[in-house]
């Protein structure tokens, strides 16, 4: 039976009313039906290493996708002839405008939303992975092995906080020792560095408060914890110093493609006249490939929610912490633990906790408990395939799962502990990798697509491969590409008081009294800090925004005290009213009149 017989047999399977086609080497599914999860299934089955990539087109009954755009419409940016056209200001598109910003090139990064980092960078755990769970013929392994190694220089350059804390895999079954041979020659395979075993004793000194039944973890010490929004914020601000143009509120609509060459963007605010384009638009990856005719992949949203737990709750996680996805431990296992037995096979077949057909079919590395950098400890993320690529709603149902699953980690955390949470979405593709390469069908297009985890560990590495694809498309055009002498590859970011001391406190108040006047009690939060996230190298005026950079509402409170005095000062900044201050994008109004006259809001 042919490749393109076994795909039809198996998608048909699945829905009879399915059309098969290919196109252009790549296989297409047209049709519709009324259920997302069979729409998902038959691009699934429709994988084959013999075609480029899964085209599916498959009409959810009902439902069309709304595309959130900005409500601003004008021409800023119309007749521009950059260089290079960055589409997505996530972290893929920020470490790409970054290091183009080393060349003497016109570079124009263009994001739809408020702010950089406002899609899936900022929905996620901060985590940058190991790798454990990948297969080393993977682009994603590729680019992880690189972009883990870069993390330390690169922070350190761009001032961002980094911690390498590791991550262990706790071990409930004494047999699961007998596996560390396996783990390690796994690990050497995949270019892990240090994996090792932890007994009981050596577990406790670096997680003292680890759950009772963990008799030991496997530990991999290059894994490490990131603020992923607070490091695009910094790879941006860097790129915008060294000359990229950062286009917030600016969405894409369209593009006039002849001849397999893309001759112009059209955006909501102006139509722009690049030279090349970078295809870093997350969910819309598949439809800006789409505008450009280079369309060899699909994405299928996959959401995800992630709870946060409050300070208090810090020494319970100072590394990442989950276990072997295939164990199973029982409800029970403090039973079990005082002779209760439970054998292999029950604890292999189980499903507390996850097991291995859960997790496949999930396509998730099953969460756990970790430490964040702002010392908070984070729970999840699970795995949820939805048709809206923008759905960033959260369900109690999630909520619970998500404890009920982390709890067998951590025994000691409380549902009070929860001082909030949020969903984010992976731009998973059908082939579950990625899709980092040159232009197949337009000349002038470079797509950074499918980024989803390890995304923020690899990105780093991927933007090396663009940056040389770029010099060598000019190259190939007989355009001379020099470097640009005046790059500055550091950024000093906004000073936090409360990771300061008494005698830093008070040197830097004295430097300037802004930063006495704390707006933010929970976090520590002064009126000089939020002045200087402000008026950055890409400055915003929206409540969320300046939350994301220097953290007022994000501790217990959420907000309640600080959000007006925040307001105030971003009103007085941009020289408006309260009224025109807005939580995020220009949806969100917060204040919509005066309820006294001649009183307050």
């Amino acid at each position: 039976m042919s490749a393109f017989a076994k795909i039809q047999k198996a998608v048909n399977a699945i829905a009879p009313s399915v059309k098969v086609s290919v196109d252009r080497n790549c296989i297409l599914l047209t049709g519709e039906l009324d259920d997302w999860d069979k729409i998902v299934a038959c691009g699934r089955a429709a994988v084959s290493k013999k075609y480029l990539g899964v085209l599916n087109d498959i009409r959810l009954s009902g439902y069309e996708q709304k595309i959130r755009l900005p409500k601003i419409s004008d021409k800023l940016y119309d007749g521009a002839r950059p260089d290079v056209v960055i589409i997505g200001g996530g972290i893929s598109g920020a470490t790409v405008a970054r290091e183009l910003s080393k060349w003497k090139l016109d570079v124009m990064l263009l994001e739809k939303g408020y702010d950089v980092a406002v899609g899936a960078t900022s929905r996620n755990d901060g985590c940058v992975h190991v790798g454990i769970d990948l297969l080393p013929s993977q682009a994603k392994h590729k680019y992880l092995v690189t972009g883990n190694a870069m993390y330390g220089d690169m922070c350190k350059a761009l001032d961002v906080k980094f911690e390498r804390t590791g991550h262990m895999m706790l071990m409930y079954h004494d047999w699961e020792r007998r596996l560390m041979p396996i783990v390690r020659l796994w690990a050497k395979i995949l270019k892990i560095p240090g994996a090792t075993y932890l007994d009981r004793e050596a577990l406790l000194k670096v997680e003292p408060q680890v759950v009772d039944w963990a008799k030991g973890a496997y530990f991999m010490p290059s894994g490490g914890l990131v603020s992923p929004y607070k490091l695009t914020v910094a790879l941006a601000e860097n790129a915008a110093t060294n000359g990229v143009k950062i286009c917030l509120n600016t969405a894409v609509l369209g593009m006039d493609v002849e001849n397999g060459e893309i001759k112009a963007v059209k955006t909501n605010r102006g139509t722009i006249y690049p030279k090349l384009v970078i295809n870093a638009a997350g969910t819309y990856a598949d439809v800006i490939a789409d505008y450009a005719g280079d369309r060899t992949f699909t994405i299928h949203p996959r959401k995800g929610v992630d709870l946060i737990l409050d300070k208090k709750t810090k020494a319970l996680a100072y590394t990442s912490m989950s276990k072997m996805p295939f164990i199973r431990v029982p409800a029970d296992w403090r039973n079990d633990m005082n002779g209760k037995k439970t054998g292999m096979l029950a604890s292999l077949a189980g499903k507390t906790g996850g097991a291995v057909n859960e997790t496949q079919k999930k396509h998730t590395k099953g969460g756990g408990v970790i430490h964040t950098v702002d010392n908070n400890v984070l729970l999840g993320p699970n795995a949820k395939e939805v048709p809206d690529r923008e759905d960033f709603t959260t369900e109690m149902e999630s909520i619970k799962e998500i404890f009920d699953k982390q709890v067998v980690i951590q025994d000691k955390i409380k549902m009070g502990d929860i001082i909030t949470y949020f969903a984010g979405e992976r731009p998973a593709t059908y082939e579950e990798d990625y899709v980092v390469r040159k232009g197949v069908f337009t000349k002038n297009i470079i797509e950074v697509a499918g980024i989803q985890s390890p995304g923020v560990t690899t990105a780093p590495a991927v933007a090396l491969d663009v940056d040389k694809w770029t010099v060598e498309f000019f190259r190939g055009k007989g355009i001379k590409v020099e470097k640009n002498p005046g790059f500055n590859p550091t950024r000093k970011g906004v000073p936090h008081l409360a990771e300061m001391s008494e005698a830093e406190r008070d040197a830097l108040i004295k430097q300037n009294p802004l930063y006495g006047e704390i707006v933010c009690r929970c976090e520590e939060v002064s009126r000089g800090e939020i002045l200087d996230a402000v008026r950055s190298p890409v400055p915003v005026m929206t409540v969320d925004a300046v939350k994301r950079r220097v953290r007022p509402g994000m501790g217990r409170c959420q907000g309640g005290f600080c959000s007006p005095t925040v307001i105030k000062i971003l009103a007085e900044e941009r020289g408006c009213t309260v009224e025109e201050i807005t939580k995020a994008n220009d949806y969100s109004t917060i204040l919509l009149n005066k309820t006294k006259k001649g009183g307050s809001n």
